[in-house]
């Protein structure tokens, strides 16, 4: 952005794409905006703006825009308080009374909405940030509906709301995803709300792909890839005996439940020597790792592919791969610093049902725990059709 780009956006006051502040510590009121912007209710296309450094009333005001203050910024796109994730960049900007800078928030529209904060759907309309309207939320849903921009988010004709586990999603996922007095005040019908969550298309009167993978009882018929295939082998090699299967199968709230049920406590610290005087508890495999790694590939997967996740334990190494190969803006060069979401739904839902804390950061977790357990690093082999992660095992003392 220019100066004078900036001193048009200014001028013009806060009305519906820019919002103009000198705190730096009102985080929900930052999150609030972004929302705000995100979903775009006036549905001009345009970006809005959150600028930070400004004070209408004090033309002598400067704030310091430091790189910590950048950062804090840039983390309200990962923080996994708004969602789906928002898009959106941050800028240092001279300041349009010279002597200083503004830091510049630049929120694209989404094109998923309604996105929320905190379960609740924000919406600005001239200079009014509100919380939308039934009647506002609609429109942003049907607005929607016209894009279809992922695999999940797309109707799935062949579903039918029969097949859905509702009170699981009534009593388990409703109140994860959407705040508790937003539900209180709610008379929408049941279909209208699984379709403000995304898992049902009103317009074709249909779950979504997404709503059938969540929330079906059994979407293998679907969707015959969606599982995870466990094995242990006696071995460093696929020929060695296998010592234990398990096939994990249904909805992602059950595979998920049963997964993190299957891996707690299955890796266990043992004793290694550092010295004659001092002994430290390690990993074989870090279980923490195993976990994130697992979590990635389910999130990142191909759920178009009739191939499952595949987590295989040899003698010397876990395997875990996933269907699909890197997507988006993701590539070889950028690996794990930039990412995109082949699965945005579902990277949502397990963010909802805690499976994932925050975004964009598995990879990094995995590698921090597979150091801090001195094991040697992390592994990845990228093919066009899917991608491979490797945590060897702790070398022996």
């Amino acid at each position: 952005m220019t100066i004078d780009e900036l001193k048009m956006l200014i001028g013009n006051g806060e009305a519906d794409r820019v919002e103009v502040t000198r705190s730096t510590t009102d985080t929900n009121k930052f999150r609030e905006a972004i929302c705000a912007f995100s979903n775009d209710l006036g549905g001009n296309g345009l970006p809005g703006y959150l600028i930070i450094g400004i004070d209408e009333k004090d033309g002598d005001f400067r704030l310091p825009i430091t790189d910590d203050l950048m950062q804090q910024f840039a983390a309200y796109r990962s923080d996994g308080q708004v969602m789906p994730l928002p898009v959106m960049r941050v800028e240092k900007v001279d300041h349009p009374g010279g002597g200083g800078e503004v830091l510049v928030v630049e929120v694209k529209p989404h094109d998923m909405p309604p996105v929320r904060f905190r379960g609740r759907v924000h919406v600005r309309v001239g200079p009014r940030k509100d919380t939308a309207s039934e009647a506002e939320e609609r429109v942003l849903m049907e607005r929607r509906a016209a894009n279809f921009p992922t695999f999940d988010a797309a109707p799935c004709p062949e579903g039918l709301l029969d097949r859905l586990d509702l009170e699981t999603f009534r009593q388990t996922y409703r109140p994860a995803a959407i705040a508790e007095e937003v539900i209180a005040e709610n008379h929408r019908d049941l279909k209208e709300q699984l379709a403000a969550l995304r898992f049902y298309n009103l317009p074709r009167d249909c779950p979504t792909n997404a709503g059938m993978l969540v929330l079906a009882y059994d979407p293998l018929d679907l969707f015959p890839g969606a599982k995870v295939q466990f094995v242990q082998f006696d071995g460093p090699g696929l020929d060695d005996a296998p010592l234990a299967e398990k096939t994990f199968t249904g909805n992602l709230l059950t595979i998920l439940s049963e997964l993190d049920a299957f891996l707690n406590g299955r890796f266990t610290q043992r004793p290694v020597k550092v010295s004659e005087l001092r002994e430290v508890a390690v990993f074989d495999f870090p279980p923490e790792a195993v976990r994130e790694l697992l979590m990635n590939a389910i999130l990142h997967r191909d759920y178009q592919s009739t191939s499952p996740v595949r987590l295989y334990q040899f003698s010397n190494r876990i395997e875990i791969q996933n269907p699909g190969g890197l997507y988006g803006e993701a590539s070889l060069n950028n690996f794990p610093r930039v990412n995109s979401y082949r699965n945005p739904i579902i990277a949502e839902a397990m963010h909802v049902l805690g499976y994932v804390n925050r975004f964009g950061r598995g990879v990094a977790r995995a590698r921090r725990v597979v150091v801090e357990n001195g094991s040697p690093e992390l592994e990845f082999e990228f093919e066009p059709h899917h991608f491979l992660a490797t945590i060897p095992k702790h070398p022996a003392r």
